[in-house]
């Protein structure tokens, strides 16, 4: 039997794709991923995400499913039993799956459930939690910095370094892969903390940004016809108040944690070919989904905003030696569900459920391949519906003020503001569209910010109709998931009192076993009446 590969799968959170400078950011500094684009794996420029927060992200790229497929929407609503995962089933065909932690997948109050999608799981706690802090304080309320989740350059402890949550995760994870188990392949997915806010980062990495090579920063008064979330969390986020050296500080912040990432995700890889795993490893390099990052005015992120920054994630696949590679930058529309697909591929394991993914290995092999001809993404939720971040801690206002992330949240109790909404992103256009509140068309071929919406004007009535033909066919295609094992319309009681009058009471119990082994009724009824018909008088 040929060996079967490594699946390694290093997930950082919150990372635009233009973070990385082979994509075309020019104060980027991800040296490591670069080379690794050029000469080991293909890098895929039009990689999306399925939801802009992390836990439907999670849900949609573990199981190759669209989220309103089994509804993972929301922040808290998670795997439960009656799901499984590509870990689930990478363990039970026989992989040894380590995962870290952060996952944000599995229903935490189900007891035995996390576990049950992992061999191992490394629940961290042992970083020093007094490390010293960001220097930027926060501030009182009313301050510029109290909503806008910067930190800053984080301070050094006496060992001239700041090790926390991310760097012990990684620390474990090139231990298990220095000790892989014999005789089984390995499944590793590391889930990072960074690049999520607070923006805060320790040097070397802080000052290594040249603040004067930033690209453009989109400015909130650019945007014409844009989605009310923004301008709803804006209303009370308080960063109008920001020079445009805040926010180049915050930027070049925001790009040094990524900077880190791209050293953290060559000790993993330095790791694997030190252990002599590297060549059978596929690996799997991506966000969940992006960040504003000071684009329209906002830090973090919007559950039913769709824009590139949020939706647009770094995507680096590496197959194992001796599979054709065509190294480089792949302009091929893909998303996120498309790595359960390829992982599985890879793996050989075949899925265990329905999945909407396609396997990137014919562009992996040639980086023209076209693979889809539109990405989709989805968010927000209902009128009426209640079972969002906002609420969670009760009353109209939910989150406590003292939350940073309480603009947000208070922004998503508006049913307008916080509409639930598909987008649908070709090459050339971008189309969103919501059950209430704004819908959104931008033509990026002209205008590659997203800054004017153009739905509903004069000469685009051809496209939007086109696109919306498309979406509505996308959620026919992928409504619901007929599962792939078969449900008994009757049970055995009802099935014996169907053959009972075909047969002799001395075969009772012959019958009765075949009815418990899962006999089909129509051909137990013809097997009875062939084998007992002339006994019965028939």
């Amino acid at each position: 039997m040929e060996k079967r590969p490594n699946i390694i799968i290093f997930n950082p959170d919150q990372m635009r794709a233009d973070s990385l400078a082979h994509l075309g950011n020019p104060a980027s500094f991800t040296p490591f991923l670069d080379a690794f684009a050029e000469t080991e794996a293909v890098s895929f420029r039009h990689a999306f995400c399925q939801n802009p927060v992390c836990v439907p992200s999670r849900c949609s790229f573990t199981t190759g499913l669209y989220p309103h497929v089994n509804g993972h929407r929301t922040m808290a609503h998670l795997l439960r039993p009656h799901e499984t995962s590509i870990f689930e089933e990478l363990k039970n065909a026989g992989y040894h799956v380590w995962m870290n932690a952060r996952n944000d997948l599995v229903a935490g109050q189900v007891p035995g459930l996390v576990e049950r999608h992992a061999s191992e799981i490394y629940y961290g706690g042992g970083a020093s939690t007094d490390a010293p802090g960001g220097n930027v304080p926060r501030g009182a309320p009313g301050g510029k910095e109290y909503y806008s989740h910067f930190g800053g350059r984080l301070g050094l402890d006496e060992n001239g370094r700041n090790y926390g949550a991310d760097d012990e995760d990684l620390d474990a994870a090139i231990a298990r892969i220095r000790r892989k188990p014999a005789g089984r392949p390995l499944c590793l997915f590391l889930g990072l903390i960074n690049p999520h806010p607070p923006y805060q980062v320790e040097e070397p990495y802080y000052s290594a940004i040249d603040r004067a090579r930033l690209p453009k920063r989109v400015r909130a008064e650019e945007g014409r016809g844009k989605a009310d979330i923004e301008a709803a969390i804006r209303a009370r986020q308080g960063m109008e108040r920001y020079t445009q050296q805040d926010w180049d500080e915050l930027r070049a912040c925001y790009l040094g944690m990524c900077m880190k990432v791209d050293d953290m995700f060559r000790r993993l890889c330095d790791a694997l070919k030190e252990a002599g795993e590297y060549d059978n490893s596929a690996i799997f390099f991506f966000s969940d989904h992006g960040d504003y990052t000071g684009d329209f005015g906002l830090t973090e992120k919007a559950q039913n905003s769709f824009e590139d920054c949020l939706t647009n994630v770094p995507l680096l696949i590496k197959p194992p030696k001796g599979f054709p590679l065509d190294a480089g930058i792949s302009d091929s529309l893909v998303e996120l569900v498309d790595f359960y697909a390829t992982a599985m591929d890879f793996a050989g394991v075949a899925p265990t459920h329905t999945h909407y993914g396609r396997s990137l290995r014919p562009v992996l092999q040639n980086r023209e391949t076209p693979l889809r001809d539109f990405v989709t993404c989805e968010g927000g939720r209902n009128p009426g519906e209640t079972h969002c971040d906002e609420f969670h801690a009760g009353g109209p206002e939910g989150t406590s003020k003292f939350s940073p992330y309480w603009p947000r949240h208070f922004a998503q109790t508006d049913p307008d503001a916080h509409a639930k909404g598909f987008m649908l992103r070709t090459g050339d256009w971008k189309l969103v569209s919501r059950v209430n509140g704004r819908d959104e068309l931008y033509d990026l071929k002209n205008d590659p910010k997203e800054l004017r919406n153009v739905f509903g004007e004069a000469g685009t009535e051809a496209v939007t109709a086109d696109l919306k033909g498309k979406q509505l066919l996308w959620l026919m295609q992928t409504a619901d998931a007929v599962p792939f094992d078969y449900d008994s319309r009757f049970s055995e009681e009802m099935i014996w009192a169907k053959v009972r009058r075909l047969v002799p009471p001395e075969h009772e119990a012959e019958i009765r076993a075949k009815i418990a082994a899962g006999a089909n009724l129509f051909t137990l009824m013809q097997e009875c009446r062939q084998r007992f018909g002339a006994q019965r008088g028939e």
